[in-house]
């Protein structure tokens, strides 16, 4: 598989991430401070989800340009990837929708580590290559 097969699915993935957490944004009912302050958390959680999956689609981009092609390793592990990735819009809505709770926040919070642990097996996977 080629290189470019591999990243312009894993940018798509991320691009629909993004358009996923994006739409599960409200704007605020009226226009009062009470009602901007009640659909801040979840806006405060998109934007960190944001910088999040923006600083992994750069570096993914970065990483794989190292590569000529792509093994079905190097593709498999890449899918365990995504797979971690798709999960953060998810969790973006819960905790953004219960902030101060700690069960969301938890959640929010390993999917983020099973993010960077998959991330580095994608990276050490290349580095063989």
């Amino acid at each position: 598989m080629s290189r470019g097969r591999m990243e312009a699915f894993s940018d798509g993935v991320l691009a629909i991430v993004i358009t996923i957490m994006v739409l599960k944004l409200n704007a605020p009912k009226d226009l009062t401070l009470d009602a901007v302050k009640e659909v801040f958390p979840t806006f405060l959680a998109y934007i960190l989800s944001f910088i999040y999956v923006g600083i992994y689609w750069a570096n993914h981009h970065h990483l794989i340009n190292m590569t000529d092609s792509v093994s079905g390793r190097l593709l498999w592990k890449n899918l365990h990837w995504i797979f971690w990735m798709s999960l953060i819009p998810m969790a973006t809505e819960w905790m953004g929708l219960n902030p101060y709770k700690s069960l969301p926040a938890l959640f929010y919070g390993i999917i983020l580590f099973m993010c960077a642990v998959s991330y580095n097996i994608v990276q050490a996977e290349v580095i063989k290559i």
